[in-house]
């Protein structure tokens, strides 16, 4: 009688796992950078009356949807990211995304908030850099940065790399490797987790696209770790690894968002 023979379960990388850490370190960030470490959070890292305050501002920002040709599940957001402005040869429009920042860059700044959630975060990450984080520039002019999104249907499976979504470069400065941060002023009930998967896009994957992003079949043997949104947790990782939201039933999901960029120069940048 043949027994078919069944494949051996894939071995875990020990490093690939999430911490939780009373602060960031520069430890952290260079070891998400290496790929030894899938994220790190700390916890408390705004306190629930802060959360409320940037609630309250909130109300004051103007925020949109995405095309959803594009994404067809519902993402309010504030703020331009430069993937939307990205022409098909890879290149900025510029001409489109230097209003939208100055629209934005105005917006917040009308929306006052007292303290600034961003700010405090860039701050803590640049103590524990040595280097105080700036933005990114482009022919010398610094870019938005500081999103705001509201997921509550989930996110695809998707990997953000802005070596790759522009490929002959957009900044002045040269990214070795990029990071990811939210930072949860409102979290659901239930639901809403970010699952981040120990996988690298490959060509292989495009047999896998679906709209913006992937099917679950890309990365359904990856090993992975999966993050419940806490209220006043930041989440930092590695979003060259495959990432996807889920989607939660009742409540609201609002982070702030940006991402940081590790330079040729040992500096940190930050855009949206």
């Amino acid at each position: 009688m043949h027994v078919p023979v069944q494949p051996a379960p894939a071995a875990l990388d020990p490093l690939f796992t999430a911490l939780d850490t009373e602060i960031f370190t520069d430890r952290h960030l260079a070891n998400l950078a290496a790929g030894t470490l899938a994220a790190v959070r700390v916890p408390g890292f705004l306190s629930t009356p802060h959360c409320q305050a940037s609630l309250a501002a909130l109300d004051r920002l103007p925020t949109t949807g995405y095309d959803p040709r594009r994404v067809p599940t519902r993402i309010a957001r504030f703020g331009p990211a430069l993937n939307d402005y990205r022409s098909p040869d890879g290149r900025l429009d510029a001409a489109r995304y230097w209003p939208a920042s100055e629209s934005a860059r105005e917006a917040w700044h009308r929306a006052g908030f007292r303290p600034d959630p961003v700010a405090v975060a860039l701050g803590r990450i640049g103590t524990a850099w040595g280097v105080a984080v700036a933005p990114a520039t482009i022919g010398g002019r610094p870019v938005f940065g500081g999103t705001l999104r509201e997921i509550n249907a989930g996110a695809l499976v998707h990997y953000d790399d802005i070596n790759r979504e522009f490929p002959t470069g957009v900044f002045d400065q040269d990214i070795v490797t990029q990071l990811a941060f939210n930072l949860w002023v409102a979290v659901p009930d239930a639901g809403g987790a970010t699952t981040v998967w120990r996988h690298r896009w490959a060509p292989a994957d495009e047999h896998h696209r679906l709209t913006y992003g992937y099917q679950t079949t890309v990365v359904e043997h990856c090993q992975r770790v999966r993050l419940i949104p806490r209220l006043g947790d930041p989440l930092l990782f590695n979003p060259a690894n495959f990432h996807a939201v889920e989607p939660n039933p009742g409540g609201c999901r609002i982070a702030f968002a940006f991402f940081l960029g590790l330079t040729t120069t040992g500096q940190l940048i930050t855009w949206s």
